[in-house]
């Protein structure tokens, strides 16, 4: 079959951009694969597409079974594990998408419900969401599959950058409804103190300011990596409750985060975990945020938050910042560590005030020891997790 002209200039000039993504389909959007591999240029932008076609296949790949399988949220989710899969078939790469569709449209049995699609691009900055509802018996099955195609290529055009699109020819009574997460708007209302700060939920959608779960393991997550994952999932069966993973844009010992690398940090648990990010270096400041928190740390976060240099050598201002913690109702769970003399450090090593014993407890270590280094991850060049 010819492809239509505007489609094959539209599918020429996304391989003309630096854009490469990862695309899932599900339902409908294989003429939009089919589209994308039909021009020259296209190894330029596809990295991989997958077509997660039955429940087990496509259960597999979320890593979960989703409430509905055809919605924004699965959408968002399907979007988020494609951009994950993206940033790690090209690491490094700043200009990766993904790209997700969810439908249902014409098949060889009647359908009680509408005839619709979901369809997601996920990058640092933004996560995109196109709802698409199909006027039912308007056409046959390749007519739906031929718009629901196009609005994916015009999602994955608008990821590049690129604003001529092909037209879609929607009849009286459809609708395509398009809500974008701004997250480089969060992380810049975050620097500029508007708000104090905000959460990314493993769908792409967000909070400011609210809604902060009761147990948060902290990091710079420089990279995500496989030890972090192994913590939240041993603690969260230890507390009986969920674990979010919490970032600040500024650090104690270190310059403030720029916008691009907060954004990329942030990006790492796109689809898959829960995470957020605030204004607020020391614990002293968390706990102000996240009242009622159990703060998950390691070993060396436990040793400096209770080290005397960053209390102006002062015990009596480390005590006083011990106290507001504990007035707030927070506490810590901290894991183990493996230092360089080969010795397996636990909160019993750690130069605890007597009076502030109860504000940290350990992870026992036959539930968690996962000897794993940010520092060497990124030394050997090796990526994160996946």
């Amino acid at each position: 079959m010819n492809m239509d002209p505007e489609i094959r200039q539209l599918v020429q000039t996304i391989h003309d951009c630096p854009t490469q993504a990862v695309l899932v389909a599900a339902g409908a959007g294989t003429q939009a694969l089919s589209d994308l591999l039909g021009v020259a240029g296209a190894t330029r932008t596809l990295l991989e597409a997958l077509i997660p076609y039955s429940e087990a296949s496509f259960n597999e790949f979320l890593g979960q079974k989703p409430p509905q399988y055809v919605a924004d949220e699965t959408a968002r989710l399907l979007a988020g594990r494609a951009f994950t899969r993206a940033r790690w078939l090209a690491p490094g790469e700043s200009r990766v998408v993904g790209l997700a569709c969810t439908a249902t449209i014409v098949t060889d049995r009647p359908k009680r419900g509408q005839h619709r699609a979901h369809i997601a691009t996920w990058q640092p900055s933004r996560l995109i969401c196109h709802r698409l509802h199909l006027y039912k018996g308007a056409r046959d099955r390749a007519g739906e599959e031929n718009v629901v195609s196009r609005t994916l290529l015009n999602a994955l055009a608008q990821s590049c950058g690129i604003k001529h699109l092909v037209p879609n020819p929607f009849v009286t009574g459809e609708d395509l409804v398009v809500q974008v997460t701004d997250f480089e708007q969060l992380v810049s209302k975050l620097k500029r103190a508007e708000i104090s700060y905000f959460g990314v939920f493993d769908h792409g959608m967000t909070v400011c300011d609210e809604s902060a779960p009761k147990a948060l393991l902290s990091g710079a997550f420089n990279p995500l990596h496989d030890g972090h994952l192994t913590l939240a999932r041993v603690t969260a069966e230890l507390l009986g409750q969920e674990v979010a993973f919490e970032l600040s844009v500024n650090n104690a010992d270190k310059p403030p985060l720029v916008t691009k690398i907060a954004l990329e940090r942030i990006s790492q648990f796109a689809g898959r975990y829960q995470i957020f990010a605030s204004n607020a270096p020391t614990f002293v400041e968390k706990s102000r945020l996240y009242p009622g928190t159990t703060f998950i740390v390691g070993y060396d976060t436990a040793v400096r938050i209770l080290y005397p240099h960053y209390y102006g050598n002062n015990i009596k201002d480390l005590e006083n910042a011990l106290h507001e913690i504990e007035k707030q109702g927070c506490s810590f769970l901290v894991a183990g560590r493996t230092a360089a003399d080969g010795h397996f450090y636990q909160v019993d090593d750690l130069a605890i005030p007597q009076r502030f014993q109860r504000l940290f407890k350990g992870i026992p270590s036959d539930l968690f020891r996962k000897d794993i280094s940010s520092t060497e991850l990124r030394r050997s060049g090796m990526k994160g997790s996946r």
